[in-house]
């Protein structure tokens, strides 16, 4: 998953961007409104993180302006302000969680694990392609009752090809949903992580084909095989 995180505290937002790309998440940093708010523009996420008490645009506002853009995103507000009628005011601009200051990141982690499940593939937290089941928040997956083992960066190619199953994936499409802005993803290194991913997937009955040109596609195999060509 791709997570967009909205914090001006920069000890803050190290701590929450260690705990997310632990858990597998790629995850995009912005110290400001403005910022956050292009970037929402810009890019898709999976979910916003936000401060409220943000610099150049405040994160209340941000928060209106995704919501004014008819877009879904699950947001998880977090900020100091602890008064009820800023809570209120907050859920009722569109936010779907909100966490005080200082929290532990248990917590955080739990409640990033429940908005995620909740709009992982259109409010289904699994997706299944023949004998091949992926767990998108828990980032686990198996095939029939066997657990695969995935690298988190296997884990973001193989959710990123399955929640697009019935269609093309690029390699940029790829690139996107695998690193942060500050991570760098070469030719060689997307090669490797599909070389890996069809390696494991071998025998499940389900593989990842190169259409050329184009991109990749995830689909059950008439054969077992890797599904590679």
């Amino acid at each position: 998953m791709r997570i967009l995180l909205a914090e001006d505290d920069l000890s803050i937002a190290e701590g929450i961007r260690a705990s997310l790309r632990h858990g597998g998440h790629a995850v995009d940093h912005v110290v400001n409104g403005g910022l956050a708010d292009a970037a929402l523009r810009d890019h898709d996420y999976d979910l916003l993180v936000l401060d409220l008490g943000l610099p150049v645009l405040d994160g209340s506002e941000v928060l209106q302006r995704l919501r004014n853009r008819g877009t879904g995103l699950p947001v998880l507000v977090i900020t100091a302000r602890d008064g009820l009628p800023d809570r209120v005011r907050v859920l009722d601009l569109g936010a779907d969680d909100y966490l005080v200051k200082p929290f532990e990141l248990a917590e955080f982690e739990a409640r990033v694990r429940a908005l995620l499940r909740r709009a992982s593939s259109q409010g289904k937290p699994e997706l299944q392609l023949g004998r091949l089941r992926l767990d998108l928040p828990g980032h686990r997956a198996w095939v029939d009752q066997t657990p695969l083992e995935l690298t988190a960066r296997e884990f973001g190619l193989l959710e990123a090809l399955a929640l697009r199953a019935d269609r093309v994936t690029s390699r940029a499409q790829l690139v996107e949903a695998l690193c942060d802005w500050d991570q760098d993803l070469t030719d060689n290194g997307l090669d490797i992580a599909i070389h890996r991913l069809r390696r494991k997937l071998d025998g499940s009955g389900t593989g990842v084909r190169t259409i050329r040109g184009l991109g990749y596609l995830l689909e059950e195999l008439a054969e077992e095989g890797s599904g590679s060509a």
